[in-house]
């Protein structure tokens, strides 16, 4: 029997939930995978093995975590499907499921998009020499929707090249906490590193330019509100933060608010997407359907607050 890798010690920093401690010290790891080694009895506390994810532990505390066995990425990869909304010779759109990393990185063991794209277009792999060959640009692990592969390195320069001029409309559909006042807003607040903790996002002084505009689709009481919100700027986490930074932050985001039991992640879907073909120089607009699990919880809140579909959306049902 091949002999796994060998157990990761971590020491909490400060008293908090067990998962939390050992995503944030094991980030290769998404939290739902995580949660699952704690429930399969691959971590232990004190060197007792942990039996609830919810565990919290104090600061201080030595854990130790059995790393998962690295898969054959190749392999796994021809096994994935792809929800394709549009390809022609140079480029390809797709629907992105919410749990998916984009692209590898270092430490990572786990099936990419890009590990998946490349499975089925090999002419990806030979764009250039990173593991970013085909990549125009990113949406978080845990938010769906559309996004964009180049299939060519001719395509993937004009494409980025859009992304850079801001000449790309990218609309969001986002779920929020609480009743946003005024109703339709924009936020023009500078983004970089949160200077108290390495894994998110701040409004800082000194950051990188960052705009967002949102409106309200649907109000649901004074519990949660629909949005439709344009960015016009990408930096990373850039919905998350800027909602978190006037109090309504996406609704069970766990890093920027707080979990919620009608979603397992953060609210958050790129929907709509527009922009310019490499192959034609024809504009168009592709939509993502919304899914599962953001329509249960929409379905959840209008019917819990008697709130009509707005007519951008639908019945969903």
């Amino acid at each position: 029997m091949t002999a796994g890798p060998p157990p990761v010690t971590i020491i909490a920093p400060a008293e908090d939930r067990l998962d939390r401690v050992v995503t944030a010290a094991m980030p290769a790891l998404s939290r739902t995978q995580v949660r699952r080694l704690i429930e399969s009895g691959h971590v232990q506390v004190e060197g007792v093995t942990a039996e609830k994810s919810s565990t919290t532990v104090s600061a201080g505390t030595h854990i130790e975590v059995d790393q998962p066995l690295a898969p054959d990425l190749d392999v796994a990869a021809g096994e994935v499907p792809l929800a394709i909304l549009y390809e022609d010779e140079e480029t390809l759109v797709l629907d992105k499921p919410a749990g998916m990393i984009v692209h590898p990185r270092e430490g990572l063991h786990e099936v990419t998009l890009i590990n998946v794209v490349r499975a089925r277009y090999p002419e990806v792999r030979v764009i250039d020499s990173s593991d970013r060959g085909g990549v125009v640009h990113r949406l978080d692990r845990d938010t769906s929707g559309v996004i964009v592969f180049a299939k060519s390195e001719a395509s993937q320069y004009a494409l980025k090249e859009q992304w850079r001029l801001r000449e790309v409309a990218k609309r969001y559909l986002a779920i929020v906490e609480g009743r946003p006042d005024p109703a339709a807003g924009e936020i023009d607040a500078p983004l970089g590193p949160d200077p108290a903790d390495p894994r998110r996002r701040a409004v800082v002084e000194r950051g990188q330019s960052a705009r967002s505009e949102y409106q309200v689709l649907e109000q649901y009481g004074d519990e949660a509100a629909l949005c439709l919100v344009r960015i016009y700027t990408g930096r990373t986490h850039q919905i998350r933060v800027h909602m978190a930074a006037v109090d309504h932050p996406v609704l069970g985001d766990f890093l920027y608010g707080r979990e919620s039991t009608m979603i397992g992640r953060q609210a958050l879907h790129a929907w709509r997407l527009t922009f310019t073909l490499a192959s034609n120089g024809a504009l168009r607009e592709f939509i993502a359907p919304v899914p599962p699990d953001l329509r249960a919880a929409i379905l959840e809140l209008r019917a819990r607050h008697g709130t009509p579909a707005a007519s951008e959306i639908g019945p969903l049902a």
